[in-house]
């Protein structure tokens, strides 16, 4: 019979042992980055791991353990790398990002697009987070608005990224991609649906109810519990109340905001009709110039990758390595590339943080494209 503890204790001998050659290793690694800081040589150097994996894998004795020592390789060395790029920070030798901090972001006499019309909810995260006296404008489509900025017709735009419950706005994500423009602010608002009529409207005469899709599903329980309404679906919960306003039909109702309510002069006829408290819509500001402010907290980037195997994991610990919390990823098929993909990351940062500069910088080095779409 094997002696288990016997076995254990000659392990831990061979672990203190690789310790102390990791950190032999790594006091070597340190001289290497001083080199590549003097040269201006850079950190990752693709063909010298390649050829370093493939002499290492030989001198293992089985397939399993080839594969084993490649692995553990991988990790050295990718450790490695990010202990040059630590050093480069601290020599701070690149990693600087064309932003600008502020101390606050200039709010006051700008002018603001959303897509839409008054009284939708992009309209709430506007209001919410410009104030209420401010120059706004709406355009039709999320392109629309993004175009304005960049054609500087307006200073910002305000566009839905994610909701609670029905998710992320795809096409958003792949517009912030496509154009560039940044992230420099976000706005939270709570999808509070009620049911709007005209002001001499009773529930009681009610046989039709407008709104969009997910509000029609975020407020079934209440729906369902009028089986004779019609429901009828438009492009937005605002166009519903639009409508209402416009027709002067007593018998037909909308699901939209208390904001639709006040703008288009409608009567709340039953407030809060949405059975998920929880949900709610992410909105972000957009401007053409790249800032954020001094106590900016959240960093969202996007990245392209190498098509190999595990060139995703290789990203996030970079994220990882630097004690960053990272808050969502997303992915998104390049158009003309098929099945290759676009990574969306959100994470806690400030781009004056050493943390995050060696987390981007090792980002940056590695995969195929980074970009930062802001920090705000």
């Amino acid at each position: 019979m094997i002696d288990l503890q016997e076995s254990r204790r000659k392990i831990d001998r061979i672990d203190e042992q690789i310790t102390a050659l990791f950190e032999e290793r790594m006091a070597i690694c340190q001289d290497v980055a001083e080199y590549k800081i003097q040269t201006g040589k850079e950190v990752l150097d693709t063909q010298r791991e390649k050829e370093k994996l493939t002499a290492l894998k030989t001198k293992a004795h089985t397939p399993f353990n080839q594969h084993g020592i490649e692995e553990l390789f991988q990790q050295i060395m990718a450790v490695s790398r990010k202990r040059q790029y630590q050093l480069m920070t601290e020599h701070g030798i690149g990693g600087g990002y064309d932003y600008e901090m502020t101390e606050t972001l200039p709010k006051k006499g700008k002018k603001v697009v959303f897509q839409g019309v008054e009284g939708a909810y992009s309209y709430a995260a506007m209001k919410r987070y410009f104030g209420e006296q401010n120059d706004s404008f709406h355009v039709e489509t999320w392109k629309d608005a993004i175009e304005a900025v960049l054609e500087e017709k307006a200073d910002y735009a305000v566009l839905p990224i994610e909701n609670s419950t029905a998710g992320i706005v795809e096409d958003n994500y792949d517009l912030l991609a496509q154009h560039p423009v940044y992230i420099v602010g976000e706005q939270i608002i709570p999808c509070e649906h009620v049911l709007l009529g005209l002001p001499d409207a009773e529930i009681e005469e009610i046989s039709r109810v407008y709104s969009h899709p997910q509000a029609l599903a975020q407020c079934r329980k209440y729906l369902d519990e009028h089986p004779q309404w019609k429901q009828i679906k438009v492009e937005n919960t605002a166009v519903a109340a639009k409508k209402i306003q416009e027709e002067k039909d007593c018998t037909s109702a909308a699901i939209a905001s208390k904001e639709a309510a006040q703008f288009y002069g409608l009567k709340i006829l039953k407030d809060k009709i949405y059975h998920n408290t929880q949900n709610s819509t992410r909105f972000i500001i957009i401007s053409k110039h790249p800032v954020y402010e001094k106590k900016a907290e959240r960093i969202s980037i996007c990245f392209e990758l190498p098509h190999k195997t595990g060139s995703l994991y290789n990203m996030l610990s970079h994220i990882i390595y630097n004690g960053l919390n990272m808050t969502r990823i997303q992915s998104r098929p390049i158009v003309g590339r098929n099945w290759e993909y676009r990574f969306f990351l959100d994470f806690d940062g400030n781009l004056e943080k050493s943390a995050v500069k060696n987390a981007l910088r090792g980002i940056k080095q590695e995969a195929n494209m980074l970009r930062i779409l802001g920090n705000y």
